[in-house]
């Protein structure tokens, strides 16, 4: 059973996890946007409902919107018979921007060969730091393709469980 929504309290939500996320170094008006479409029951939202619901200018909007597009956080529709566009989360959003900052380790594993060797090599002392940090991101890379396999697989039991 649903329980009656709270409009300040899901505000406060947006605006706290907004906050966590820069302290992770996101940005924090991406991240404003993306838990307004997290937070939404309609499923997507104009840049103007975007706008107006988080009080920010509507460049801020598209400038977010675009990064999110580009983590593959955020699609955009056009609204059939108007200039404007909605945007929402994709399916599995958090599954799909995995696999791009997943791609983005790959390449970090990749140029730390060329730093480890243009360093002397991992006998020398930034060479050695440079190939534990080329090793790291290496072996996150294949974690993470097991791990989000293992994901759909746990998300299909969910669903599953609540459908039955």
């Amino acid at each position: 059973m649903a329980g009656e929504r709270d409009e300040a309290a899901l505000r406060q939500y947006v605006e706290d996890m907004a906050r966590l996320y820069a302290d992770w170094g996101f940005p924090r008006m991406a991240a404003r946007v993306l838990m307004q479409l997290m937070a939404t029951d309609a499923g997507s939202l104009t840049a103007k409902e975007l706008s107006d619901g988080l009080e920010i200018s509507p460049a801020a909007v598209s400038q977010s919107v675009r990064y999110l597009q580009h983590l593959g956080l955020v699609e955009r529709s056009a609204v059939p018979g108007s200039r404007r566009d909605r945007y929402k989360l994709p399916d599995d959003a958090w599954y799909l921007g995995s696999i791009v900052k997943g791609t983005l380790f790959a390449q970090v594993a990749k140029l730390a060969e060329g730093g480890v060797e243009a360093a002397g090599g991992r006998t020398t002392p930034a060479g050695d730091r440079i190939a534990a940090m080329g090793d790291f991101y290496e072996f996150i890379q294949s974690e993470l393709t097991g791990l989000l396999e293992r994901y759909l697989k746990h998300r299909e039991t969910i669903n599953d469980s609540e459908q039955g």
